[in-house]
């Protein structure tokens, strides 16, 4: 890429970092999209040993880029994300990326296809560790900090994206305990 459509593009992916979620970090301040995809790519570096047949530069390249359209539009929770704002951040996302030079222009309208699809091993993986990260995230984060929702989703959110792999099952089922046990010791 020419060095000042580098900067350019950056610059973009540079707002992810002021991009806050509704997450805490466990220092309490508010986690940044650009935060969660750093950790699910370390998560998919961590866990590329359970798949060996798995294509992971792809996994790790759809981590880095699978919330860029947030750079346009913000993070929206998922419990609050509706057809119209999917739409929205597609649109804009899509008319970025038809700016960008070959070959990342056709790379990244084919791996966003490939990740809607969620057919192929590698978007299957990657979507977990998307669910997993949270989930992870806010049993690091202080409880008061959640929202009365989110004591069900700790159980139940993530659990359809995790079942094509015995690995992830029961890794997504360690994360539940984690979080029946961080409510327990609220109660206590």
């Amino acid at each position: 890429m020419e060095p000042r459509k580098l900067i350019e593009t950056l610059a973009v992916a540079e707002r992810l970092k002021d991009a806050t979620r509704h997450c805490y970090t466990s220092g309490g301040r508010r986690e940044s999209v650009a935060e969660h995809s750093w950790r699910m790519t370390l998560m998919a570096y961590f866990v590329s040993d359970e798949f060996p047949e798995a294509d992971f530069e792809r996994i790790f390249k759809m981590c880095l880029i699978h919330d860029l359209g947030e750079a346009f539009t913000g993070d929206i929770p998922t419990f609050e994300k509706t057809k119209e704002n999917k739409k929205q951040e597609e649109m804009l996302l899509f008319n970025w990326i038809k700016s960008l030079p070959e070959p990342f222009c056709k790379e990244l309208a084919a791996l966003f296809k490939e990740m809607a699809d969620r057919k192929t091993l590698e978007t299957k993986i990657y979507k977990a560790m998307d669910s997993l990260e949270a989930l992870i995230q806010h049993n690091e984060s202080d409880i008061s900090t959640w929202l009365p929702l989110e004591y069900d989703l700790q159980m139940t959110y993530g659990n359809d994206k995790t079942d094509f792999s015995e690995y992830m099952k029961s890794l997504r089922e360690l994360v539940r305990k984690d979080s029946v046990e961080k409510i327990k010791q609220k109660e206590s």
